[in-house]
């Protein structure tokens, strides 16, 4: 598990946040939102994990934002924000969350950053070794849009349809299917089964379920 210290507590996270959004207000805050709480319901059901530890992590995987609109960017901005405050671990995620596929061009987007800083990432991830809570803030990360949780299918057409695609698309595309796979054959059922609205999200309008209520 990881080192609560070297994580913010709830507090900390929403007092940074809450700076980050004013720096730059979008979209993207909701999403993280909706990625933290995707993470605590799946952490919730993994005694490994700890929901809360998770909820941060997801709450923080995109802090890196608070820097203003860019690509890639926002990963290594994200990294040295929280190292610098003393989160080794919360920073990690901040880069790991965009690698499913481990490969440094593996991404959605433009490495729009530095030289030095793209040489430092690329250090960073070749270094690195997945714990479950970098596997975990993938998978959430792939199935919150700012309006909540939906099939992972559409978050990452929804992807590809702002930033495009590339020689590795299919090939993430399959890495995001394969750890939503790992986890459900862990926790022994769907992923979406933990996620309310997940229906209406994705589809637009409300499950037969809830409208016979």
């Amino acid at each position: 598990m990881i080192n609560l210290m070297r994580v913010p507590s709830l507090e900390e996270a929403a007092q940074m946040m809450a700076e980050a959004e004013r720096k730059n207000p979008g979209p993207w805050v909701r999403h993280s939102i909706f990625t933290a709480e995707a993470a605590k319901a799946i952490a919730s059901q993994l005694p490994a994990l700890d929901p809360s530890t998770a909820y941060i992590l997801g709450y923080l995987h995109d802090i890196g934002r608070r820097e203003g609109i860019t690509g890639m960017r926002h990963v290594i901005d994200g990294y040295v924000y929280l190292m610098e405050q003393g989160f080794d671990d919360a920073a990690r995620i901040c880069l790991t969350h965009a690698f499913p596929l481990k490969k440094i061009y593996a991404v959605s987007g433009e490495w729009d950053c530095s030289q030095e800083d793209f040489d430092l990432a690329n250090d960073l991830l070749s270094k690195i070794d997945y714990t479950a809570y970098d596997r975990l803030i993938q998978l959430c990360d792939a199935v919150a849009l700012p309006t909540g949780f939906c099939l992972i299918e559409k978050r990452m057409i929804d992807v590809a349809l702002r930033y495009g695609v590339n020689g590795y698309t299919i090939e993430r595309w399959k890495a995001h299917l394969e750890v939503q796979k790992e986890f459900e054959q862990v926790i022994g059922q769907s992923i979406y089964q933990l996620l309310p609205g997940v229906v209406e999200n994705t589809f637009g309008f409300n499950s037969p379920t809830r409208q016979a209520k």
